[in-house]
């Protein structure tokens, strides 16, 4: 009785009460969009798609979806910015640590140089006496 009621309940395409019949006079066929646009969303379309020419009925299942797939456009483009952002970011910390690695190392050679140079002045000659 599940399988029954499953199956009538995809072969009754009713938007708010009214049949949907395709340009052929058929109940449409509940789908599964495979897009990248739309993955997994549910429409209804002909039932002699892709097998006759001439008819293209489409429908979403849930009138919201066109919403909600506006929604996730923008999300998903504000997602893709920010990823820009955060490698752009993460590029300037590289340059900033290399630039500050050698900067230290810098600073150090300076220090070794004065302090070498400052234990050479403070020798005292033996030869004097």
């Amino acid at each position: 009785m599940a399988a029954q009621s499953s199956t009538s309940s995809r072969s009754r395409a009713s938007s708010h009460g009214r049949l949907l019949l395709c340009s052929y006079g058929e109940k449409p066929v509940l789908r599964i969009s495979g897009t990248k646009e739309n993955p997994g969303c549910r429409f209804w379309g002909c039932v002699y798609f892709e097998v006759q020419q001439g008819c293209n009925f489409f429908r979403w299942a849930d009138p919201e979806t066109e919403v909600e797939h506006s929604e996730v456009a923008r999300i998903r483009k504000k997602l893709s910015m920010m990823k820009s952002r955060t490698k752009a970011a993460e590029w300037k910390l590289k340059v900033v640590a290399v630039l500050g690695f050698f900067g230290w190392v810098g600073f150090l050679c300076l220090l070794l140089q004065s302090w070498s140079k400052a234990t050479q002045q403070c020798v005292i000659p033996l030869n004097l006496v």
